[in-house]
């Protein structure tokens, strides 16, 4: 893989990739960088070599502002509006992130908004920083409405009522409220997010790499009717018992401790210990 690009540095350390975001001043998604996203997710899905991604920012102000206003006045008004069975190249590009085989992580440690949001809002997890991490969907005072997902995506992480409050309000969510809402999982400290971020993604990237995949492809499954969603947990948990990285480490588990008292008291040091 190539991941040749000007706005966005990649570093690949094993199976974990992390890409930092960078458009001076305040990170708008200007048309240049929304190419360069769209790229790299393509070519991120296409790396069977990675099992992890963390985007992050290399201004700690901003993580992602909003998709580029200006352009956005430039957009076609002059026919009517028309519904396109297909996505939208920019939905396109969030389900990407949302469905591809790689864990994907958003450490956001300040500003979020618009189309940003919509961004890291597809991605399977999402940090911030205590008093700095704000998060605003600004499209509904500028006379339009979230069009990049945030509109599905938003009532899914935190609920229709509080959806309606964050999209219709247009305000600022600050960080405290984001994590107990559900946007974000976790609030850390500005000097702590990095290594905190870093060792779960650095653990995950550890672990049977089918284990990872199937395991995401399992939980995209809640979106089905129950029914449907368990059937394909059943069957996603039949194909991975049957490769060598579970067999060799459910053995392993048991040689280290594993049901054992001492050893179950310390669950989840002993699954650290399985990692490569």
């Amino acid at each position: 893989m190539a991941y040749a690009y000007q706005f966005l540095k990649i570093n690949i350390t094993g199976r974990l990739a992390e890409v930092t975001i960078s458009n001076p001043p305040i990170n708008i998604i200007t048309p240049a960088l929304y190419i360069e996203l769209s790229a790299l997710t393509q070519e991120l899905k296409a790396d069977r070599a990675l099992t992890v991604v963390v985007f992050k920012s290399a201004d700690p102000d901003f993580f992602l502002a909003h998709f580029d206003v200006s352009a956005i006045l430039e957009f076609p008004t002059d026919t009517d509006a028309e519904r396109d069975p297909e996505l939208s190249a920019y939905h396109a590009m969030c389900e990407r992130v949302r469905t591809m085989d790689k864990v994907t992580i958003a450490q956001i440690e300040g500003r979020v908004g618009g189309g940003g949001s919509e961004f890291a809002s597809s991605m399977d997890m999402r940090f911030g920083v205590i008093d700095k991490t704000v998060i605003n969907q600004m499209e509904v005072p500028l006379g339009i409405l979230p069009g990049g997902s945030g509109t599905q995506r938003l009532p899914r992480l935190v609920g229709r009522g509080r959806a309606m409050e964050i999209i219709l309000g247009g305000d600022d969510l600050d960080a405290a409220t984001a994590e107990r809402w559900g946007y974000l999982n976790r609030i850390y400290a500005a000097d702590e997010i990095s290594a905190k971020v870093g060792a779960l993604a650095r653990r995950i990237a550890s672990f049977p790499v089918e284990a990872v995949r199937l395991a995401k492809e399992a939980v995209n499954g809640a979106d089905l009717p129950l029914h449907e969603g368990l059937a394909n947990e059943a069957y996603l948990f039949q194909r991975l018992l049957r490769t060598d990285g579970a067999q060799r480490n459910m053995a392993k588990f048991m040689e280290i401790g594993g049901q054992t008292r001492e050893g179950e008291l310390r669950v989840g040091e002993l699954g650290g210990e399985l990692g490569d």
